[in-house]
């Protein structure tokens, strides 16, 4: 009876070993419009089903800023948007379902989509705790912007826009650092049996390499961000699963995920 080889012992143990950072594809300056066109085509295969996901953050977001507004407070804000922050990634694990579903030349149903959601479950509290800890930096940055607001005499027009640059400054740059680390990592944990720390290295990785492509795709998240609270709220429920599905196309063009394995329940 013969010994195996201990060259085989360590390929196979090299089979077992994940690279830490998913490859990442080069993408195209109009890859944005795409990703809204693909996740237009998304919302139109399942209005029904894309109104209830929509509708319900519409709800959530509604309440957030209702309670804010009657009770107020710095405190407040803070804990309810905390609870919003882990929500959040469990809302869009539902919406990703809906696309991955039509992808796979499935019909998307509510049960499936909630199934979906709860898989990666551990992994949305692990990552929604990594914002948490950048959200309440963020807050504390703000706190210490006010040192620059003009509170005495006659304001001037020069401090006041001094305030106004730096919040901006400080703002842009934690804004900056939650769309990195979120914009790719959330569909790869949703979909894929990866680890926190590997989805988000990878989601910052692709938009180092693709910056100007991500810029594009920022400044269209913030436009129809601002649309949403323009419409006083109500055309979120249109936009939040709009650019969930395109976040969801978004992800299976820019990374190479092959080497982890689907998650259990996310076909």
């Amino acid at each position: 009876m013969t010994e195996p080889d201990s060259n085989d012992q360590i390929d196979t143990d090299q089979e077992d070993i994940k690279p830490f950072v998913a490859p990442c594809r080069k993408l195209e300056a109009n890859a944005p419009a795409k990703w809204l066109k693909s996740g237009l085509q998304d919302f139109r295969a399942a209005p029904g089903l894309s109104m209830i996901w929509g509708g319900l953050c519409w709800f959530l977001l509604t309440f957030v800023t209702w309670v804010s507004w009657r009770l107020g407070g710095w405190v407040l804000l803070l804990s309810v948007l905390s609870g919003f922050i882990f929500i959040g990634p469990i809302l869009a694990f539902g919406m990703y379902s809906v696309s991955r579903q039509l992808c796979l030349g499935n019909r998307p149903s509510l049960a499936q989509t909630l199934k979906a959601a709860r898989k990666p479950f551990a992994n949305a509290l692990v990552f929604a705790l990594v914002l948490l800890v950048i959200f309440l930096l963020w807050a504390r940055a703000g706190t210490m912007v006010h040192i620059f607001f003009p509170s005495e005499g006659q304001v001037r027009v020069e401090d006041l826009l001094l305030y106004l640059g730096v919040g901006s400054a400080v703002g842009s740059i934690f804004a900056s650092i939650c769309f990195a680390a979120s914009v790719f990592s959330l569909p790869f944990i949703a979909n894929r049996d990866v680890d926190v720390i590997t989805a988000v290295v990878s989601s910052i990785n692709a938009v180092l390499r693709n910056r100007w492509t991500m810029l594009i795709w920022g400044i269209a998240i913030a436009g129809f961000t601002a649309l949403g609270f323009i419409t006083a709220m109500l055309g979120f429920i249109f936009i939040i699963p709009l650019l969930g599905y395109a976040t969801w196309h978004a992800y299976r063009d820019a990374l190479d995920v092959a080497d982890w394995p689907v998650l259990p329940g996310a076909r």
